[in-house]
């Protein structure tokens, strides 16, 4: 096998050369990297890199302005990134789409199944933010698309953001600074309080509420805290039983749930009129979860003492002047407030939580693209090989991505049965079943009778060939 040999499956033309330099990029002309592992191999066993494809081929489409971060590691393996500072409108997303295969999001751009119908090319997406509800995840994962987010990485800017907001509220802090851009000097106490000694309520008690639990007990504050489930407490923070316990305890009450049916306004005029009187919400996980209309009632009768709103139910999709009442029909009675903090959905902007998003989501993709990984996937059950090394000559990674129904994995296994099958792991979630096995000594008409075969089983979704 030391002379290159070109083979076709369904179409598709892969190049094989120096000890099995399989192109299986998703594009209808495959060429091997240059060079092959066999001229790196070393006496000491070095890991090898898994990449079935030129990697000019891998066509990725980055938008909202993506941290640098991430794209200099997608650039470093040689793909082809294309990079918007903005979302797009849906006809020019889906037009773009259908090259792509991979695409890479924050919160704006809405991968809905109209648009992800679509991307016939495309492999992975990633939401280079906490929230995924702007992507169909089950059309994704149905489709064989995985997509990856980063659940961690901006945790202590929102919780740092939330700090300062609670802080401002209790001292009215943002009307004597718009009083003093107006020239009017206003000293005033009335109101006005330490948070020292007070009581915050942290309702979702995850990654962001534990970290803001940690931070406002080193600065005085009692922590209490409702989850749907329970969870151990950090410092001296205590879970009470009910939404309506925090509610009549906490003087500042603050949201950190994700956007699920249940979570649908979830703060309404009956729930904030559990609240203390004189009060504080602070809302910074999604813009569904707070009535505005109640709380825009429950502000003007002095019941709510202030708010700090930095998500809300509909968003503009660029910097602009659009946050209007065409965009919220209650955006100029929500504006009319005192007190209120507004803010455009920068919990998680900063430049240390992009950069760390970037990286995180970044280097989720290349495992995908490269060795076929789901470790941290969102849609799709998380699996993963350990990595093939140099000396492992004319070894394959076939991944085949399935629906979950019985029988399949019988089906699957009579078909590696003819070949020595290394290290095979196979995972299910919901309907869909994700497979991934390193096999030894094959040839390049092995490669060509795997894929076939795979590809003809009915409860095929994806399948996948790397070397």
């Amino acid at each position: 096998m030391s002379d290159a040999r070109e083979i076709e499956v369904n179409g598709l033309h892969y190049t094989l050369s120096n000890a099995l330099s399989l192109s299986a990029s998703p594009n209808s002309t495959f060429h091997s990297p240059s060079g092959s592992y066999m001229s790196r191999m070393t006496s000491r066993p070095s890991a090898k890199q898994l990449k079935p494809f030129n990697t000019q081929d891998i066509k990725i489409l980055l938008l909202e302005n993506v941290n640098v971060a991430a794209r200099e590691i997608l650039e470093s393996q040689g793909y082809q990134v294309e990079f918007h500072k903005a979302s797009l409108p849906e006809d020019e997303l889906i037009e773009k789409i259908r090259d792509v295969h991979v695409i890479g999001i924050r919160s704006k751009t809405k991968l809905s199944e109209k648009v992800l119908r679509e991307a016939k090319n495309l492999l992975v997406i990633g939401c280079f933010c906490i929230g995924t509800n702007q992507v169909d995840l089950e059309f994704a994962a149905k489709h064989g698309v995985t997509v990856f987010n980063s659940p961690f990485s901006n945790s202590r800017s929102v919780a740092e953001l939330v700090i300062a907001e609670i802080i401002v509220l209790a001292r009215q802090l943002g009307d004597r600074s718009n009083e003093m851009h107006n020239g009017t000097w206003n000293k005033v106490s009335n109101k006005c309080w330490e948070i020292r000694g007070k009581t915050l309520g942290i309702i979702g008690y995850g990654h962001i509420g534990s970290q803001l639990s940690v931070l406002s007990e080193a600065m005085g504050m009692k922590v209490i805290y409702y989850d749907v489930v329970p969870l151990m407490a950090l410092g001296s923070a205590k879970q009470v039983p009910t939404l309506k316990d925090l509610l009549k305890q906490a003087d500042f009450v603050t949201l950190h749930v994700p956007e699920l049916p249940e979570t649908k306004n979830l703060i309404g005029a009956e729930q904030l009129s559990y609240m203390k009187n004189g009060s504080y919400l602070i809302n910074a996980s999604r813009g569904s979860v707070v009535d505005i209309p109640a709380l825009v009632e429950a502000m003007r009768s002095g019941h709510i003492a202030g708010a700090a709103l930095d998500v809300y139910p509909s968003e503009p999709a660029a910097n602009g002047d659009y946050f209007n009442s065409t965009l919220n029909t209650w955006g100029d009675d929500l504006r009319s407030l005192k007190n209120l903090i507004l803010s455009p959905h920068i919990g998680g902007s900063t430049e240390e939580a992009q950069s760390a998003i970037g990286v995180e989501v970044g280097e989720a993709l290349v495992r995908y693209i490269n060795d076929g990984s789901t470790i941290g996937a969102v849609n799709m059950p998380e699996v993963s090989l350990r990595g093939l090394t140099l000396a492992e000559e004319n070894h394959v990674r076939v991944i085949f991505i399935h629906s979950n129904r019985p029988g399949v994995l019988r089906q699957v296994n009579s078909i590696l049965g003819d070949h020595n099958v290394d290290k095979q792991m196979s995972d299910s979630r919901g309907d869909v079943a994700y497979l991934m096995a390193d096999i030894s000594d094959v040839n390049a008409g092995d490669i060509k009778s795997l894929y076939e075969n795979l590809e003809s089983l009915s409860s095929k979704i994806m399948t996948r060939v790397l070397y």
